[in-house]
C-alpha cells in the first residue's frame, strides 16, 4: 500500500460504512433484476424497503431480521415514511397515486391494518410524503402541485378514531411539482420547482418564502434549533438555491442570510471509509462546484445533508462551512435518521453510512479488528488522533497491538506512517495539567463565611465586567430600599437608633462580589415595618368590616322607636379609633374561644361515631351528627345565619327542628327584598346564558318549570326570581389542618347519611337541604364523596348535581387550563388537560364541562379518553341524551374487539342501565318507523338493510348476558322499534324461532338464513315451517327507496336471495340432497313447479351425490382389502 496523504486539519468527520447490507437484500430477494428496492425510510426501530412489486419489508434495525411485508396490489411502492411519534404507523404511496397509511399492531400482536386510505391523487406521480410530528397526520404532494393530508385513526388513542372515517382534505395546490414536504410545529413546508412556500395549518395562511424564483428540483427543510443558546427558539428553515446556494428564514418565511457553498466546495473530497474499497485522500485543489440540491435533510442535530448522483455533501449552516463532501456513485434516495445514512442506488443496491469524528471512526474499526482501515484512518487523521482527547477512545496501547497485527511483508509502509502517528501522541493527563496550571495562573479563591466560593479573576476579562455591574445592580437596589418611605404614617413610628447601625452593616456587605437574595439573610428594618404594618391594617380593615355588618343586622340591632333618626345616625356612623381598638382586641379572644369550641364539639362527634353501636345504627349516626351541626352553622355558617341564630337563641332546640326552620322556612321580607333587588339581575344573565347555548337554555326552563310547579307543595329553596345563595369555596376562619380533617370527616358524612329534615320527608325536601348545606360548607366537603354522593342518591334531581359543579368551577377558575379552554381549540384544551396527570376526578369534571358548553357533541366524544376517572355516568348527568350516546359508543369502540362485549357489561351499573341504552340507541341516528314497521306493526320487505347509527353498540347491548326477563323485554322493545337484526338475534336466544322464522319470511332476504350471524334451520321439521311460512307470506315486496344494501337490480328483485320455497328447496337440498328436498315439499303440500336453473341444480347435486357415494365405497373397499392383507 502507498504512503497515505494526511488530511487537513479542517476535516473532523467522516463518513464510514461498518455494515454491509447485501446479505439481507440477498435474502430479501431485491437483488435480482425482476424485483429491485425502489424507496426506503428508517426510525429508530425500522428499515421500510418498498418494491417494484408493490411489496413493502419492515427491517428490525436490531439484527437486521425481517418481520413484515405489507403487499399493495396498487402498483409499485414510490414513497414510503415512517411516523417519526409512533412507530406502529408507516404511509405508504404507490405508482397509481394510492396512499395507504397503515397500523402495524405489534404491541396488541394483531394483523395489520389499513387505517387510513386516500385516492386523492389518483393518476399522479406522488412525490413526497411527510407526517406531522404530533398528530397521526400525513401531508401528501404530487407532480401536479397538489397538497392534500389525511388522518388516520387508531384503537390505541382510546378515542375510538379507528372506527371513524377522516375525510381527506387538500390543502392548497401550487404552481408546479411537489419537490420536498416537511412539517414542524404546525408550519408545513412546501418547495416546489419554482418556489418554496410556508403554510401554517392551523390559520389557514400562507407565506412565499424569499421574492425569487427558481427553476429545477431544489429541497427545502425545517432546522430545529436545539443546542446553545438557540435552545427554546423557533425553527428555522433553510431552502436551496441556484449555484450552490440555500437560503436561511425564518420560522415566518422572511429571508435573513444567503449561504454561498460554491467556493468553499473547491476542497478535495474526504474519502468513504469503507469495507468495499481502500480510502484514498487526494490533496490536490478542485474547482468551485456549481450544484442545484434536490432535498435538503436535517442530520444530527446541527448539520444539513444533500446529495446529488455522485456525491454527498453535509454542511454546518449555522456557521456557514462545509463539514465534509464525500463522493459516493449513483445516488437516488437517502434516508437519515440522527447521525445514520441509508443510501439507495441506481443498481438497487443499499449501503448503511454512519456520520462521525474521526477518532470515533477509528474507535469503532479497532473494536471490529478491521485493522488495515483502522490503521488507514489514524494516518489520514493524524490532528484527530494524536491530541490528548482522543486517549480516551484510542489508548497508545491499542495502537501499538494495531501495529502488531499488520504484517511487515505487505503492510510495511502503513507501519512505518503509523509508527510516526504514535511517537506524535499526546498523554492523556496533559490537557489536565494544561488547564489545571491556566486556572491557577489566572485566578484565584477564597470561602466566605456563608460558604459561597468567590473567585476573583486577574485577567481583566469580561468577567471582571459582569462583576461589576452585579455590583451596580445590588448598589442601586439598595438605594432604592433607602429611598422608600411611609408617606403619612412615618410621624407615628419612632426613630430607632439600632436601625441606622444595621442599615450600615446592609451597606457593607455591599462589597461582596455576589449579591445574592439568600434565605438566611435577614431582611432590611423598614421593609420588615411595613410588612408588619401592612399585615395589621388588612386585619384591622377586615375587622372593622364585619364588625359594622354585625352592627347593620337587623336582628342584633333593635332601635327604640323613641329615638328614631339619632339611633340610626349613630349606627351608621363610622366608630372611633378608640372603639374600633377595643372592639378588636375583645373580637380575638371570641374567635379563639369559638375554635376552641368548634374543636371540643368536633372531637366529642368523632369519638361518638368511633363507637360501634353507633356507627352501625343509622339513627344514633344521625343524632350524634345533628347534635354537632349547630356549633359549625353558629362558627362557619354564614353570617346572616350566625345572626339568626343569636338573635332567636335556638341552642335548646333540637337540631333537626332548627334545621328544617334555618334550611327549609325562609321569611316573607327576606323574600320580597331579596326578590326586588335581584329580580332584574337574574333574568338578565339567564337570557344571555340561553342564547349563548340553548340546549343549556332549554334546561334551564325546564328546571324552572319544575320547581314553579312543586313551589305551592313543598317549602321553596330558592324563591322564584331570588338567586340561591352563594357557593363558599374558601373557609371564613382560618382553621388548623387536624381540625379542617375532622370537620370534612364529619360533614362528608352528613351530607352521605342525608340528614335533611325528617325520616318521612320526600326526596324533594332532602334534595334542598343538600344543595343548600353543599353551598354553605363546601370548603369542608371532600369532593370525590360529594361527585359519588349526587350520582348515586341524587340522579333525579338534577340541580344538586349542577351545585357541585358550580362550585368546582369557581374552584378550579384560576387555573391554567381554563385559559386555554376559553381560547376555544378544542386540541389544545385536551392536550393540556392529558398533563393535568394524574387527575382529580372533581376537578377534571370541571373542565370537561367548560369544554362541552364551549364545544357541545365535539367535546363530549372526545371525554372517553378521561375514562375510568370520569365514568360514563357523570357524562350522562353532564351531556344531552344523543350526545352522550355518541360519547358511549365511541368508549366502547376504544377497546380490542374481543373486550368490547365485557368492558360493556361492566359499565352498566346498575343493570337497569341495558334497557335505558338501547331504547336511546333505537331512537336516535335510526330509521323512520314508517320504513321499518307496516301499519299493522309487520316488518316491511327488506327494512333490516337500513343503517343504524349506533348498530355496533346496538349489537353488542342485544348479545349482553341477562335474564330471561330482561331479554324478553330487549325483544319486544327491538320490534317495536323495527330494528329486526337484534330482535331476531334476541329470538334464538329465548328460542322462539317459529318468530324468527316469520320475521325472515316477511323482510324476504334468504342470507338471513346464513351463518354467522344468520338463523340456520336445524331440523325438518323447521323447514318444513319454514317452506309453509314462506309460501303464505307475499313475494311481492313494497319497493322502498334508498335502501343499504339494497336488492334492488334493474328495477326488479333479485330472485335468487328472496325466501321463496323453490330457493328454499334448493338450500335443503344441499343439505339433505335433492330427492328429500323434494319429498319433503311434497309433505308441506306446497305446489312446486322448478324453474330450469333449479332443474339443473338439482341434476347436479344428484350426479354429485352418486359421485360422493361411489368414491366413499371405493375407499372403504380400499381399505378393507388393506386390513385382510395385513391380517393374512
Amino acid at each position: 500500500m502507498p504512503l497515505l496523504a494526511v488530511v487537513p486539519e479542517n476535516q473532523s468527520h467522516v463518513l464510514a460504512e461498518f455494515d454491509c447490507l447485501d446479505p439481507l437484500l440477498s435474502a430479501l430477494r431485491l437483488d435480482s433484476g425482476r424485483l429491485k428496492c425502489t424507496c426506503l425510510a428508517v426510525s429508530r426501530k425500522w428499515l421500510a424497503l418498498g418494491t417494484s412489486a408493490g411489496g413493502l419489508h419492515l427491517i428490525q434495525r436490531e439484527g437486521w431480521k425481517q418481520r413484515l411485508i405489507l403487499t399493495h396490489r396498487e402498483g409499485s411502492i414510490t414513497q414510503v415514511a415512517c411516523c417519526p411519534h409512533d412507530e406502529d404507523f408507516i404511509a405508504v404511496a404507490t405508482s397509481q397515486g394510492l396512499v395507504v397509511v397503515w397500523e402495524l399492531q405489534l404491541e396488541r400482536r394483531g394483523r395489520p391494518e389499513r387505517v387510513s386510505v386516500s385516492w386523492e391523487h389518483r393518476g399522479q406521480a406522488i412525490t413526497s410524503l411527510c407526517w406531522d410530528n404530533s398528530t397521526l397526520r400525513v401531508f401528501v404532494g404530487d407532480t401536479g402541485g397538489k397538497v392534500s393530508f389525511l388522518r388516520a385513526g387508531s384503537s390505541k388513542l382510546g378515542k375510538g378514531s379507528a372506527f371513524v372515517i377522516f375525510p381527506v382534505q387538500t390543502i392548497t395546490t401550487v404552481d408546479s411539482r411537489v419537490v420536498q414536504l416537511g412539517y414542524q410545529d404546525g408550519r408545513l413546508l412546501v418547495s416546489s420547482l419554482s418556489r418554496c412556500y410556508l403554510c401554517d395549518t392551523e390559520r389557514e395562511k400562507f407565506w412565499r418564502v424569499g421574492n425569487k424564483e427558481r427553476d429545477g428540483e431544489y429541497g427545502a427543510c425545517f432546522f430545529p434549533q436545539s443546542r446553545g443558546v438557540t435552545v427554546g427558539q423557533p425553527p428555522l428553515l433553510y431552502s436551496a438555491r441556484p449555484g450552490s446556494r440555500i437560503w436561511e428564514a425564518s420560522f415566518n418565511g422572511e429571508v435573513l442570510s444567503t449561504h454561498q457553498f460554491k467556493q468553499l466546495l473547491a476542497c478535495p473530497p474526504v474519502p468513504l471509509i469503507s469495507y468495499r474499497s481502500e480510502p484514498h485522500y487526494s490533496p490536490a485543489q478542485k474547482s468551485s462546484q456549481s450544484i442545484a440540491f434536490p432535498k435538503l435533510l436535517y442530520l444530527g442535530d446541527q448539520h444539513l445533508l444533500t446529495w446529488t448522483d455522485s456525491a454527498v455533501y453535509i454542511f454546518t449552516p449555522q456557521s456557514g462551512q462545509v463539514l465534509l463532501w464525500t463522493e459516493i456513485k449513483d445516488v437516488v434516495d437517502i434516508a437519515v435518521y440522527r447521525s445514520e445514512l441509508f443510501c439507495l442506488h441506481g443498481n438497487g443496491r443499499l449501503s448503511h453510512l454512519s456520520l462521525l469524528p474521526a477518532e470515533r471512526c477509528g474507535e469503532r474499526l479497532l473494536r471490529r479488528e478491521s485493522w488495515l482501515l483502522a490503521a488507514a484512518v489514524c494516518c489520514m487523521f493524524q490532528h484527530a488522533i494524536t491530541p490528548s482527547r482522543a486517549r480516551k477512545s484510542i489508548p497508545i496501547d491499542r495502537l501499538e497491538h494495531l501495529r502488531s497485527q499488520l504484517s511487515p511483508s505487505t503492510h510495511l509502509e502503513l507501519i512505518g506512517q503509523l509508527e510516526e502517528v504514535i511517537t506524535k501522541l499526546e498523554p492523556l493527563d496533559s490537557a489536565t495539567s494544561s488547564r489545571r496550571s491556566s486556572i491557577s495562573s489566572h485566578e484565584s479563591f477564597n470561602v466566605l463565611d456563608c460558604g459561597i466560593y468567590r473567585v476573583i479573576s486577574r485577567r481583566g476579562s469580561q468577567s471582571d465586567e459582569e462583576t461589576s455591574s452585579l455590583i451596580n445592580q445590588s448598589m442601586s437596589e439598595e438605594e432604592r430600599l433607602k429611598e422608600f418611605s411611609f408617606g403619612q404614617d412615618e410621624d407615628q413610628v419612632d426613630h430607632d437608633p439600632q436601625s441606622s447601625e444595621r442599615m450600615e452593616g446592609e451597606r457593607s456587605e455591599l462589597g461582596l462580589q455576589f449579591h445574592l437574595p439568600l434565605s438566611f439573610r435577614p431582611k432590611p428594618p423598614r421593609i420588615a415595618l411595613q410588612a408588619v404594618k401592612d399585615s395589621v391594617s388588612t386585619f384591622v380593615k377586615k375587622t372593622t368590616e364585619k364588625i359594622n355588618t354585625l352592627q347593620m343586622n337587623s336582628d342584633l340591632w333593635r332601635p327604640d322607636p323613641r329615638e328614631g333618626g339619632q339611633v340610626e345616625a349613630s349606627a351608621t356612623a363610622a366608630p372611633s379609633p378608640e372603639d374600633m381598638e377595643n372592639e378588636l382586641y375583645v373580637e380575638m379572644p371570641n374567635t379563639e374561644t369559638d375554635m376552641q369550641e368548634l374543636r371540643s364539639a368536633t372531637e366529642r362527634t368523632i369519638s361518638q361515631i368511633q363507637d360501634p353501636l353507633v356507627l352501625l345504627d343509622p339513627a344514633c349516626l344521625r343524632e350524634a351528627l345533628l347534635e354537632w351541626l349547630p356549633v359549625l352553622e353558629r362558627i362557619l355558617g354564614p353570617e346572616e345565619l350566625e345572626s339568626a341564630n343569636v338573635a332567636h337563641s335556638n341552642m335548646d332546640r333540637p337540631g333537626e327542628e332548627r334545621w328544617e326552620r334555618d334550611h327549609l322556612n325562609v321569611s316573607s321580607e327576606q323574600l320580597q327584598e331579596s326578590s326586588c333587588s335581584s329580580e332584574e339581575p337574574t333574568e338578565s344573565v339567564t337570557e344571555e346564558k340561553k342564547e349563548e347555548s340553548p340546549e343549556l337554555g332549554e334546561k334551564e326552563d325546564q328546571s324552572e318549570n319544575h320547581l314553579t310547579s312543586e313551589s305551592d307543595e313543598k317549602p321553596p329553596v330558592v324563591s322564584n326570581g331570588t338567586p340561591p345563595e352563594p357557593v363558599r369555596v374558601a373557609s371564613p376562619k382560618p382553621l388548623p389542618s387536624d381540625l379542617l380533617a375532622d370537620l370534612t370527616q364529619l360533614a362528608s358524612l352528613y351530607v352521605e347519611l342525608s340528614c335533611f329534615g325528617n325520616q318521612a320527608d320526600g326526596g324533594d325536601v332532602r334534595a334542598a337541604g343538600c344543595i343548600t348545606f353543599l353551598r354553605r360548607y363546601f370548603f369542608l366537603l371532600d369532593q370525590e364523596r360529594v361527585r359519588r354522593m349526587c350520582l348515586l342518591c341524587y340522579q333525579e334531581h338534577p340541580e344538586v348535581q349542577s351545585s357541585f359543579i358550580e362550585a368546582m368551577l369557581d374552584l378550579t377558575q384560576s387555573s391554567k387550563v381554563v385559559e386555554v379552554i376559553q381560547k376555544g381549540d378544542l386540541l389544545k384544551s385536551l392536550r393540556s388537560l392529558r398533563e393535568l396527570q394524574p387527575w382529580s376526578a372533581p376537578a377534571l369534571l370541571a373542565h370537561l364541562h367548560r369544554l362541552y358548553e364551549k364545544h357541545g357533541e365535539v367535546a363530549v366524544r372526545s371525554f372517553s379518553q378521561f375514562y375510568p376517572t370520569i365514568p360514563p355516568a357523570d357524562v350522562m348527568a353532564m351531556a344531552q341524551q344523543s350526545h352522550f350516546l355518541a360519547y358511549l359508543d365511541n368508549l366502547v369502540q376504544s377497546r380490542a374487539e374481543e373486550q368490547r362485549l365485557s368492558f360493556l357489561g361492566s359499565l352498566l351499573q346498575p343493570e337497569s342501565l341495558r334497557q335505558d341504552w338501547l331504547e336511546l340507541a333505537l331512537t336516535h341516528d335510526a330509521p323512520q318507523l314508517a320504513d321499518t314497521l307496516t301499519p299493522d306493526g309487520q316488518p316491511r320487505w327488506h327494512s333490516h338493510c337500513f343503517s343504524w347509527g349506533y348498530g355496533r353498540l346496538l349489537s353488542l347491548l342485544t348479545r349482553l348476558p341477562a335474564d330471561l326477563s330482561s331479554k324478553q323485554k330487549m325483544a319486544e322493545t327491538c320490534r317495536s322499534h323495527g330494528y329486526w337484526t337484534g330482535y331476531l338475534c334476541l329470538c334464538c336466544e329465548l328460542q322462539r324461532r317459529t318468530e324468527a322464522f316469520s320475521t325472515i319470511c316477511q323482510l324476504d332476504d334468504i342470507s338471513l338464513l346464513e351463518e354467522p350471524h344468520g338463523v340456520v334451520p336445524q331440523s325438518l321439521d323447521e323447514w318444513k315451517l319454514l317452506i309453509q311460512l314462506s309460501q303464505q307470506c307475499s313475494t311481492v315486496a313494497e319497493p322502498v327507496a334508498g335502501l343499504n344494501g339494497s336488492g334492488l337490480a334493474n328495477g326488479s328483485a333479485d330472485c335468487s336471495r328472496q325466501v321463496s320455497p323453490e330457493n328454499l328447496t334448493l338450500r335443503l337440498a344441499r343439505t339433505a340432497g335433492p330427492d328429500r328436498a323434494l319429498a319433503v315439499v311434497q309433505e308441506c303440500g306446497v305446489q312446486l313447479v322448478l324453474t330450469p336453473h333449479s332443474t339443473l341444480v338439482c341434476e347436479l347435486l344428484r350426479v354429485a351425490e352418486k359421485r360422493q357415494r361411489a368414491m366413499i365405497q371405493t375407499m372403504l373397499e380400499r381399505c378393507d382389502r388393506f386390513l385382510w392383507s395385513q391380517h393374512a
